[in-house]
């Protein structure tokens, strides 16, 4: 399946998780959305934490917006840590 066709991926997404070297959602399954974000920050340097959720919410089949508080909690203690 093509990445643009997950929930939350669209072509933008798409084209910068390419570049990172993530070609297609088995790639991305196998990574996690942490991995994901953190091959996608070392390529652009300001990957935001929107980028995350949307990675994650992607991988659960669901938008971004529907990631339960205690999903949402434990991504933002993960993206802050970062810095």
């Amino acid at each position: 399946m093509r990445l643009s066709e997950l929930p939350n991926i669209g072509k933008t997404l798409e084209r910068r998780l390419l570049q990172a070297g993530i070609r297609d959602e088995a790639e991305l399954r196998a990574l996690g959305s942490r991995e994901a974000f953190l091959r996608l920050r070392a390529v652009e340097g300001d990957t935001c934490f929107s980028a995350l959720c949307a990675l994650e919410g992607a991988l659960r089949g669901i938008r971004r917006h529907d990631l339960d508080d205690a999903a949402k909690a434990d991504l933002k203690a993960f993206f802050d840590a970062l810095d």
